[in-house]
């Protein structure tokens, strides 16, 4: 009983589903003054059945987390790709024909120095347009698993 009332003297939040209370240290005293364990491992509610390990996996294997997993890849992978050719196009261009790159554009600027700035603009262009697609194609699915998660890891807490 002194157990359940020093628990209850901690003031545990609901309302954030990643507060774990053995982990912030504010657990309850035990007879020597040191921090007695919160309780004993395994599910927080043994009448449930679940835990939040098997949430989590039942959430990656659900069909809504293969789709955003698959999003995210057929963004990812050829923005990569595209981006590793041009930035390795660039480098071996500029080691095997030092010519070209030494040629002029406008004044002092040469291609050399046209290419690297290139390099800069892609990658904010790139980061902007991983960004807009998150936006667009990922973030909705992905907020909506992240709440039906909360509220089920919560459920076992009741």
């Amino acid at each position: 009983m002194e157990k359940e009332a020093g628990r209850e003297a901690v003031a545990t939040r609901l309302d954030d589903p990643w507060y774990d209370e053995s982990a912030s240290g504010r657990g309850e005293l035990n007879g020597a003054g040191g921090f007695a364990p919160a309780g004993p491992p395994g599910p927080a509610n043994p009448r449930c059945g679940h835990s939040a390990a098997d949430i989590y996996l039942e959430v990656q294997h659900s069909e809504a987390f293969r789709e955003v997993r698959r999003r995210y890849r057929r963004f990812v992978v050829p923005a990569t790709l595209a981006f590793l050719v041009w930035y390795l196009a660039y480098v071996v261009v500029a080691t095997t024909e030092p010519g070209l790159m030494a040629r002029p554009v406008v004044g002092a600027v040469n291609v050399a120095m046209v290419a690297g700035l290139g390099q800069f603009l892609s990658t904010f262009l790139l980061t902007g347009a991983y960004a807009r697609h998150a936006r667009l194609r990922r973030d909705r699915v992905a907020l909506e698993l992240r709440w039906e998660t909360q509220e089920m890891t919560r459920e076992i807490g009741r």
